[in-house]
């Protein structure tokens, strides 16, 4: 495929994904200005390369014409929260945006896959006004705690080292630390309530 035809294809993505950048980030803003807490701590998003998406078509044996109807995640957006109860609030204001259409939705927090991976993912359609007139295209949303990040990002980093099949003993390590994440998660959401708690007897 040329690379002016990669370019028409991946543009709408890309803005997709600055437009969403803008407008999650603004809300952390809106939080933060009204004094509320805001259940977002991060935004970050990015278009998967080229050579990321003629791989994983590979793999899944889509042909190239049917990469854009076939693929959820060309574009994807990753929010990070502080606490695992943050991630349901998170993923009920995506579902009240008039902006953006949720498609399905995947629980790996309290279904966490045999890795050990926990995330809550949402593929939403989102309109993007582009230089051929109005495109709606689907997005990758990823909602998960810091911890989780941090764990996720050490299993993806594995699975291309050793393209998916990674020694037994860094994959048992892998799930070990999967379980102290989630006791982590837990531990500091009851350590937040017990401080919340003890702020409002003070009051």
């Amino acid at each position: 495929m040329e690379i002016q035809l990669w370019k028409d294809i991946l543009n709408p993505y890309e803005l997709a994904v600055e437009e969403l950048l803008v407008k999650f980030n603004h809300l952390i803003k809106e939080y933060q200005d009204r004094g509320m807490y805001s259940p977002m701590e991060q935004v970050c998003g990015r278009v998967k390369s080229i050579s990321s998406i003629l791989d994983k078509a590979q793999k899944k044996n889509i042909e190239v014409d049917k990469i854009e109807e076939q693929l959820d995640d060309i574009a994807g957006i990753r929010i990070i929260c502080q606490f695992v109860e943050d991630i349901e609030k998170v993923a009920d204001l995506i579902r009240n945006r008039s902006d953006m259409q949720v498609v399905t939705e995947k629980d790996y927090i309290n279904h966490m896959k045999s890795s050990g991976y926990r995330s809550y993912h949402m593929i939403v359609s989102y309109p993007v006004e582009t230089f051929s007139g109005t495109k709606t295209i689907r997005v990758e949303i990823q909602i998960r705690t810091v911890a989780q990040d941090f764990w996720a990002t050490l299993e993806h980093k594995m699975h291309y080292k050793f393209e998916g099949d990674g020694p037994d003993y860094i994959t048992k390590e892998l799930r070990e630390c999967a379980r102290y994440v989630a006791e982590l998660d837990e531990r500091m959401q009851e350590l937040n309530n017990a401080i919340q708690k003890y702020g409002k007897n003070l009051e």
